[in-house]
């Protein structure tokens, strides 16, 4: 069975450079023109996500926060950064918005499994919104980005007050 992240523009040609950068290119950048104009977040509450410009490989995501969680009535902004490898390499997805969570770090960089070693070719912006999203109801104190939010969520079960679209500690007894 064929691996699902390898490149068909290169897989056939043995002994030979297997694709240039602008034939992989050109297989993500029509991936995203698909992406753009099929509908395919229109269904989903609390997800969003668009060109930043006329740039196909630079995207502007935003996220709200799930209800019943810490997280709830806030809304993220995300960057999400295609490689020229896209669908068969992960983007770079970081938060612009500031977020206090365990899986996330002071410069918005995002501890998931899919967006590195578990990274399809397979999944696509709705996905990789959708699977943030969950990520915020539900860290992974296993591999966190942020001790402080990490053990602020095991020592009070996550619970914290939120401010300018920021979780922080609160001051009070939870």
């Amino acid at each position: 069975m064929a691996s699902q992240n390898v490149d068909p523009s290169g897989s056939a040609r043995k002994g030979k450079e297997q694709g240039s950068a602008a034939a992989r290119g050109s297989v993500g950048k029509s991936r995203l023109v698909t992406l753009v104009s099929c509908p395919q977040m229109s269904g989903d509450q609390g997800i969003s996500a668009f060109p930043e410009s006329d740039n196909l490989f630079k995207w502007i995501g935003t996220i709200d926060g799930a209800v019943g969680t810490v997280y709830e009535d806030l809304r993220y902004k995300l960057s999400l950064e295609f490689p020229s490898g896209y669908p068969y390499n992960a983007p770079t997805v970081k938060f612009v918005t500031p977020c206090f969570h365990p899986n996330v770090d002071s410069h918005g960089n995002i501890c998931l499994d899919i967006l590195k070693d578990k990274w399809s070719a397979l999944y696509d912006v709705r996905t990789i919104l959708l699977s943030i999203q969950s990520l915020l109801a539900e860290p992974n104190n296993e591999s966190p980005f942020n001790l402080n939010a990490a053990e602020l969520w095991r020592n009070q079960a996550g619970r914290c007050t939120a401010h300018s679209g920021c979780v922080h500690k609160s001051e009070l007894p939870c």
